[in-house]
């Protein structure tokens, strides 16, 4: 049978589907760029993961209450928080240790340094530093919450960030002779008896004997009463 132009039926149908059949090649490509999308996607994907996986811990904060990303001390914090611990005796802690920075500075000082952190990675990470720096007999690390720690054992206290969580809890907790020393932020509730810095490297020291209104034991070896110029 014919059409109206004498072009046979069958010669129409053909080229019109014909015209709906795309190139083999034409295929292929198209296959090969979605696989190398599904690739692409993957890859982005697992990076992601993997760099969250490997960041999480270090942004962990170390006090479940609010929520603090770890920020290393600085040399000069490192150096102040030291010339807050002359003429001290006893054992150290520091609250939230992150990478142990203190705690070693403390055990190269002569202390018996204790440091608890929430985040696993940056406790062991603590612990590898210690050990390289020759002082992991005198310098410790431990996994824990902190508010499930009692500080009542330690003379010398150091915490960053922002010490009124603990205000009540160092209060009832550590002995007269303790000192507490804060980096970065001041207790809004104690009056320090030192103070050290400038700017973000600013030290404050409070002794338990000042903050509970008591007579403070004076240390003769100590110099300075009125703040410490950095």
């Amino acid at each position: 049978m014919e059409g109206g132009g004498g072009i046979p039926l069958e010669t129409l149908k053909e080229e019109s589907q014909s015209r709906h059949v795309l190139p083999a090649s034409f295929e292929v490509n198209s296959l090969q760029k979605s696989n190398w999308g599904f690739l692409l996607t993957g890859l982005v994907g697992g990076t992601l993961v993997a760099v969250y996986a490997v960041a999480t811990p270090f942004v962990t904060p170390a006090l479940r209450k609010v929520c603090l990303p770890f920020v290393p001390a600085t040399t000069k914090q490192i150096e102040n928080v030291v010339k807050m611990l002359r003429c001290r005796r006893g054992s150290l802690v520091d609250i939230g240790s992150g990478d142990g920075r203190i705690v070693i500075a403390a055990a190269k000082k002569g202390f018996t340094a204790v440091g608890y952190e929430l985040n696993p990675w940056l406790v062991w990470y603590s612990r590898y530093r210690a050990w390289r720096e020759g002082v992991h007999g005198s310098a410790k690390f431990y996994i824990s919450d902190l508010w499930k720690v009692t500080f009542s054992q330690y003379s010398n206290v150091v915490i960053f960030g922002v010490p009124q969580m603990l205000e009540k809890k160092l209060e009832r907790e550590l002995e007269d002779d303790a000192r507490v020393i804060a980096c970065r932020f001041p207790f809004p509730h104690w009056t320090p008896d030192h103070v050290t810095g400038e700017g973000i490297d600013t030290v404050w020291a409070y002794d338990a004997s000042t903050f509970r209104g008591r007579e403070k034991r004076p240390c003769t070896s100590m110099h300075f009463q009125l703040p410490i110029q950095a």
